[in-house]
Order: structure tokens, then sequence, then C-alpha cells
């Protein structure tokens, strides 16, 4: 048995049995953890308020060789994250940051640079960063950290520089290439040279100083259609919570879920 401590992001709390609780965190150093929380349900729990997904905490935990679930000691929450649990956007927000490093993040692997995205993204979000814009810039960096979904600079199939009115998304939804490399692409979709360029523009910029030049509302669209496009292509499946955004959007008067299936 090894005792572990570490600073963390919350990713999902559920419930187990009758006073305890599942908690899935992301750390540094190993990646994603999986922990019980021994009595968190009862009323006067040491865990009470620290339990908050997407909070950041110092988290210790008793772990065996074997084991999926790790016993979790002790959280001492240190940020909140309260400000995505306002409303219904948010809370729909907060799963689907959430879902993403749930699905792209190895268990026991050092994951800094998902750490540092997630952790950067939410620390926006709290200072009045567009949720939009936060959103679409999450989710093309996780595509980009997992190595599946480079910067648009090159034809990964030519290898040719791509100028940036002649990028298109294969149909297959595998990757941007250029026009040349698509002409036998039927379904192949033209990407905007707006869209290209935000996708270029995020590589080194933090997501704070691309605020101040905001995309317009439909280049923004046309990068989530895309990133939906790559990850399913990649998963072979869509994000659940995706899915739950896109109903719940829809269910809504006045406001249609995005065409994302028709990209």
């Amino acid at each position: 048995m090894e005792l572990r401590s570490a600073e963390a992001l919350l990713l999902d709390v559920v419930d187990l049995h009758d006073y305890d609780r599942i908690v899935t965190f992301l750390t540094r150093e190993w990646g994603k953890k999986r922990g019980v929380a021994k009595g968190a349900r009862r009323k006067h729990s040491r865990f009470g308020g620290q339990l908050q997904p997407l909070g950041k905490a110092r988290v210790e935990w008793m772990e065996k060789d074997n084991r999926d679930l790790v016993r979790i000691s002790s959280v001492e929450l240190q940020r909140s994250a309260r400000h995505l649990q306002q409303d219904l956007e948010g809370l729909l927000l907060s799963a689907y940051l959430a879902d993403h490093i749930q699905e792209f993040v190895q268990e026991n692997e050092a994951s800094d640079l998902f750490f540092r995205l997630l952790d950067s993204t939410v620390q926006a979000l709290a200072g009045g960063v567009d949720r939009h814009l936060a959103t679409r810039y999450f989710e093309a960096w996780v595509l980009r950290l997992a190595g599946i979904f480079p910067a648009p600079e090159s034809c990964p199939q030519c290898g040719r520089v791509l100028e940036v009115s002649g990028v298109v998304l294969l149909a297959s939804g595998e990757s941007l290439v250029c026009r040349s490399c698509a002409r036998t692409e039927a379904r192949a979709r033209n990407v905007s040279p707006q869209a290209v360029e935000f996708l270029r523009r995020i590589d080194g910029v933090k997501l704070v100083d691309l605020d101040h030049v905001r995309p317009t509302i439909s280049t923004l669209d046309e990068v989530e259609q895309i990133c939906t496009k790559v990850r399913r292509s990649f998963l072979q499946k869509e994000l659940r919570s995706y899915q739950v955004i896109r109903e719940t959007i829809s269910g809504l008067p006045g406001n249609p879920a995005p065409p994302a299936e028709d990209y």
C-alpha cells in the first residue's frame, strides 16, 4: 500500500452505496485516477463541500497494486468552480469539459499538458472569458494534445503547405487536407479561412488573450462542427455529454441545435 498526494482537478463525483462516493480526478503526475471517498455522503463528513466537479484540490489517497479504485483519505479544496454550477449552460459545459479528459487521458500516465489545459480553461471561465470561445479552444487543444488533430499548416497526405483558402475536411472526419488531395472525396467539405486561422492562432496563445480578438459566432460554430467530426471519427462514438447538450439546446424554444451532424 502506498500513500500519495497531489494537486488535482475533480472531474466527476457519483454516489456509491448509502454513504460513499466515487471521485474521478486528474493529476499532473499520475494522470486520471478514480477513488472511493468513504462516508462522503454522511451529514458531517470530512469531505463535506470539498467534492465540487472541476474544483481544484489537494487530494491524498492510498493505492494498492492490482486495484482499480484507490481509497481517498482527504480532499482540500483550493479553488471552487461554483461559477460554472449556477446555471444550466454552466452545468452542461462542466460535464462536457470533464468528459473530454475522462475519454482522452489515460490512468497512471503523466498528464501535465492536459492538466494545464483544463486548469487554465476553468480559470479563464471564472475570469469572464466567453464560454463559446473557451469551449472551442479547449476541444481543439484536447484533440491536438491527443495527437489526432494537428494545426492545419501542411497537408498530411501530400506534405504541401496548406493555403488558408484551400483547406478541406475529409468526409470521414479523419483530417484536414488540401483541395488537390480531396478531389476524389465526394462528400469533403471546404473549411472557411476564418476557421483555419482560428485553428492556427491558438498555438502559443493563451485563452484570455484570444478573448481580446474574439472570432465571430459563425466561425466558432464551424470550429465546433469540425472538432465534433474529428473527435467522432477517432472515438467511433459521440461524447455522452455532447449528446445531452444538443438534446437540451434543441428542446429550448427558439434555440435549435447547431448542425454538427451535417458538416
